[in-house]
């Protein structure tokens, strides 16, 4: 059996906090292949607790199993530190009149049978109009200070905040999608009115408040879809989109979902990610109330499962995945702009200044330095480029003209016919 089908295994009984009943034994090749599979999709507690007491484990080498193991304790009792941290903070901000939407992160963890199993490397939030000023002196009186020594505070849509010897991250929002952004900025308009349905849920004892269940999961929808349009969505996207569904399909509005996802052309994929979830990941139809409008849509997903599974949790699979997203993003904001598609290579080297500005911030007021940025960027890349650094920029291109065939299989590009 190949790795990718034991690790879907593996996954679907961590899912249902059940172990595996492997008996034939596999060869430490396959058992190293399984759990860096697990390490890039950032789920190793979750498969290595569904793998480690199975009748096969016992016949591993132990001092790989030790190896990851001891990982294992080690990213659950970071997590675990994560958690509780952000949960004292959010308890301050509360206290100090500041009523952040916590979204992804927390709030699909809380669904997993052991919630920290499901690991996080930031926590994400959504602050109040208006209130920036006051959530940023808290922030700061709790040790927190601002990732990015040179970002435009007033400006910058996400904030990220860390602290001097703690691992806690929070990834502080104004707009849950960058505005700037050509291929993807507006989707913020699904998002204007979501605090007139807000609800809250209690984890660990303390209350939170997050975004009502349809806009939560048209939103974990959405953050799969710009992951998509990236280097790619992951799996363990998919297992919070499937467990999400189960806990509160009862409550979401999917024909509003529906006519949403078509709105921006992501019915077919979203269509495909249950149909993954429904084969592998526990999603139940039934509990959650998945109308069959939904169930007849005529999808094939095992193109998209390939490339979640080639991703890597947030597409980071390899730097030459990475870079291929300069040429499936420019080939959707140029259809949305009404564009045909240029060369995609041509705009890979050669992005606009207004796509460069986040990596190179003297391009909003000095945008004739593009040429050097340009320079910048390829000698950068050169630089990545190296012998076991899975770069390559043949590679990228081939990745990228592979994914552009993907989206326009599942509609988000037009096919061209």
């Amino acid at each position: 059996m190949k790795p990718h089908d034991l690790f879907l295994q593996a996954l679907t009984a961590a899912l249902k906090n059940e172990e595996v009943s492997w008996s034939e034994e596999l060869s430490p090749q396959t058992w190293l292949s399984l759990f860096r599979l697990a390490e890039m999709h950032h789920i190793l507690p979750m498969i290595y607790g569904a793998v480690y007491s199975c009748p096969a484990a016992k016949e591993a080498d132990p001092k790989l199993f030790f190896s990851y193991k001891q990982r294992t304790i080690q990213m659950v009792t970071l997590q675990t530190m994560k958690t509780s941290e952000f949960l004292s903070l959010y308890q301050k901000l509360a206290d100090a009149g500041i009523a952040p939407l916590v979204v992804k992160g927390l709030i699909c963890r809380n669904l997993y049978p052991n919630p920290d199993d499901r690991l996080s490397g930031d926590e994400d939030i959504l602050i109040p109009d208006g209130q920036f000023a006051l959530f940023h002196r808290v922030m700061t009186e709790d040790g927190m200070v601002c990732a990015d020594a040179e970002l435009d505070m007033e400006q910058a849509y996400e904030v990220p905040y860390g602290k001097q010897g703690s691992p806690i991250y929070i990834e502080a929002h104004k707009s849950l999608f960058p505005p700037e952004s050509e291929a993807y900025g507006d989707l913020n308009r699904f998002f204007s009115d979501i605090r007139e349905r807000a609800v809250e849920v209690c984890v660990d004892g303390t209350p939170v408040l997050t975004m009502g269940y349809t806009d939560h999961l048209f939103y974990l929808i959405c953050h799969a879809y710009k992951h998509l349009l990236h280097s790619g969505v992951g799996i363990r996207q998919v297992c919070d989109i499937a467990l999400f569904a189960n806990a509160y399909g009862r409550e979401v509005d999917w024909q509003l979902l529906l006519d949403q996802c078509r709105e921006i052309r992501a019915d077919l994929f979203t269509a495909a990610l249950f149909r993954i979830g429904r084969k592998y990941l526990t999603f139940d139809p039934v509990k959650s109330c998945y109308p069959e409008e939904w169930s007849e849509i005529k999808v094939d997903e095992t193109l998209l499962l390939q490339d979640l599974l080639d991703a890597g949790v947030y597409g980071g699979g390899s730097m030459s995945r990475k870079h291929s997203s300069n040429m499936t993003l420019q080939a959707v904001a140029a259809q949305k702009q009404g564009k045909k598609a240029g060369s995609g290579v041509l705009k890979s080297l050669f992005p606009t200044a207004k796509a460069l500005e986040k990596r190179y911030p003297y391009l909003k007021k000095k945008s004739f330095l593009l040429p050097v940025a340009w320079i910048s960027r390829i000698w950068n890349y050169r630089k990545e480029t190296g012998e076991g650094s899975h770069n390559d920029a043949s590679e990228s291109i081939r990745i990228g003209e592979q994914r552009l065939e993907l989206m326009k299989q599942y509609g988000i590009l037009d096919s061209g016919k």
